[in-house]
């Protein structure tokens, strides 16, 4: 399924440096011009594949059309993946430095970052 002729597709993220970023990494062959929306979306639980692919089609039942969404992770070995998709939220609760006082008990401090990053052609 291709997104029509002349559609945009919405890059949800409140973030204009964000915006600029995806456009830049596309390149100019990207066949669609890219906007932003921001969109409040529903805090799904599950794993982060999940929690994407329900906030991409929320995203696109919303605007009506193609959408990309983005999800940051952020998981400790020590705390048994957590925060996982839900960093943003111990960031903003904890700061950092709180962050890192949650591992100070542990001698595995390792993590993993990743991006999940979901695109939907919608089409009614």
């Amino acid at each position: 399924m291709a997104v029509p002729a002349g559609r945009s597709v919405v890059f949800v993220t409140g973030n204009a440096k964000k915006l600029e970023e995806v456009i830049q990494i596309l390149g100019d062959k990207f066949p669609h011009k890219l906007v932003s929306r921001k969109i409040d979306l529903p805090e799904y639980q599950g794993e982060p594949d999940e929690i994407s692919i329900h906030k991409c089609k929320e995203a696109a039942r919303q605007v009506d059309g193609p959408v990309i969404v983005e999800d940051t992770c952020l998981c400790f070995k020590a705390l048994g993946g957590l925060p996982g998709p839900y960093i943003k939220w111990f960031l903003d609760k904890l700061k950092p430095e709180g962050l890192h006082k949650l591992l100070a008990g542990f001698e595995d401090k390792s993590g993993v970052g990743s991006l999940h990053i979901c695109f939907l052609c919608w089409e009614r």
